[in-house]
C-alpha cells in the first residue's frame, strides 16, 4: 500500500480517503498477485504488466475503470449493484455500500480475458 500512499494523502475528504483506501487494501489483500501503481495520476492494478483495474477519485464517487470490455460484460451487474456507468466505468457513489463482489467479479474477469495480453491496454 506504500505505492498509494501519496495519492491518498492528496484526497481532502477524510471519509473519501478511507473508503478509497479501503478499496485499493481489499483488491491488494484478494489478488496479491496483482502489481498495484500509480500511473496518470490514478492508483490501478496490473498483471504481467497488463492494465486491470484502476480507481479515481471524484466529488461525488469513486470512479472504478475496468476498461470498456469489463463494463459491457457487467452492465447489467452495474446497474443492478445501484451504480451507474459510462463507456469506461462505473460510479459509486460515496454514500452507496461498495459491492465487493462486483469487483471481484470483474477483477477475475480481466485477470482471465487479459492471461494472453502483451499489451497494457486491450487492442
Amino acid at each position: 500500500m506504500d505505492v498509494f500512499a501519496e495519492y491518498l494523502a492528496q484526497i481532502d475528504n477524510p471519509e473519501q480517503r478511507a473508503r478509497t483506501e479501503e478499496v485499493l487494501e481489499w483488491v491488494t489483500k484478494r489478488f496479491s498477485n496483482l502489481v498495484p501503481k500509480i500511473a496518470w495520476n490514478q492508483p490501478m492494478f496490473t498483471d504481467h504488466g497488463t492494465f486491470i483495474i484502476g480507481f479515481s477519485v471524484a466529488k461525488n464517487h469513486l470512479a472504478v475503470a475496468p476498461e470498456q470490455v469489463g463494463i459491457i460484460h457487467f452492465s447489467d451487474e452495474i446497474v443492478k449493484a445501484g451504480y451507474d456507468h459510462t463507456k469506461q466505468l462505473l460510479r459509486i457513489q460515496w454514500n452507496k455500500p461498495v459491492d465487493f463482489s462486483l469487483l471481484e467479479k470483474m477483477i477475475e474477469y480481466n485477470i482471465l480475458d487479459k492471461a494472453d495480453c502483451s499489451s497494457f491496454w486491450r487492442q
